[in-house]
């Protein structure tokens, strides 16, 4: 039998709400009580509620590319969730320290003017298969919802506001998140689970050479603002940020960490940090 098969397309889903049965007999189908809850389910799902965003990440990727392509690659990226009223209540928060790491559910929000496809390429596939958008972990889904895994730093507590530190993170700046819930190890990981068509994670990774002038710029950098650039930059680019379209291609490229524009260039055994600069006119989140 195929995995798949043609299945002719029924009435839509709002013709069914009216004409569910509301037969008594056992086995006939059923009753009233059961005909009524599943109305209800049905023109839930037609009228869904609105998702409200909870908070709004501040992260050291200001742009899409140099994200790493999952969560925990990266531990040197990091991130702050700034909480929105009325979810910044402390009580709200209440027992959450207790948990090393969180699920983050948030909005692709750079992508819903895109919309949604049924196949893409992903880049552990080199770029030249397609698979189904569900075998993936592309943004273009039908709802763009997102889902990742993080390192909590800690919680704080600034005059009315809650924030949460976060590391490990895959996150684009201003990222609107819609829940929170504890990473729990005994029944979130998966010791058996197959790994599909992706790479074990680490099993490509590129050496990553700095100039004088790039390492000196970190340097100070982190000693100004306690930001790591070094180690983010380092970890971010041996994860090779290209499209799989580029990998084969010489030349230089640009990547945003914060505020301070990192230049780089594509040697014959890995990658050279040409230097860093201060990106004019951004102001420093």
């Amino acid at each position: 039998m195929p995995l798949f098969a043609d299945v002719p397309a029924g009435p839509p889903l709002s013709a069914k709400i009216g004409c569910l049965p509301a037969v008594s007999c056992r086995g006939a189908g059923p009753g009233p009580h059961t005909a009524n809850l599943l109305r209800k389910v049905f023109a839930s799902m037609l009228n869904p509620p609105d998702l409200q965003p909870i908070g709004i990440i501040h992260s050291c990727y200001p742009e899409k590319f140099g994200i790493p392509r999952q969560p925990g690659l990266v531990k040197s990226a990091t991130a702050r969730l700034e909480m929105l009223a009325p979810f910044n209540r402390p009580e709200m928060f209440k027992g959450l320290d207790r948990f090393s790491h969180i699920w983050l559910q948030f909005i692709f929000h750079e992508t819903l003017a895109e919309g949604w496809r049924a196949t893409i390429r992903p880049p552990w596939l080199g770029g030249r298969e397609r698979v189904g958008i569900f075998a993936s972990r592309s943004p273009h889904r039908p709802n763009h919802l997102g889902l990742s895994v993080v390192r909590l730093i800690r919680i704080v507590r600034e005059g009315k506001g809650i924030f949460c530190d976060l590391a490990e993170i895959d996150l684009l700046d201003q990222t609107p998140v819609i829940d929170i819930k504890p990473y729990i190890p005994y029944s979130d990981r998966i010791l058996e689970a197959s790994d599909g068509y992706t790479l074990p994670a680490g099993s490509n990774t590129t050496a990553v050479v700095f100039s004088e002038q790039a390492r000196d710029f970190c340097r100070r950098y982190e000693m100004r603002t306690g930001r790591k650039l070094y180690d983010l930059v380092c970890e971010t680019l041996s994860l090779d940020p290209r499209p799989a379209s580029h990998r084969a291609r010489t030349g230089e490229y640009g990547t945003l960490f914060w505020d301070i524009n990192v230049r780089w260039q594509v040697e014959a055994d890995g990658f050279l940090v040409l230097d860093c600069a201060e990106k004019k006119g951004r102001t420093d989140r």
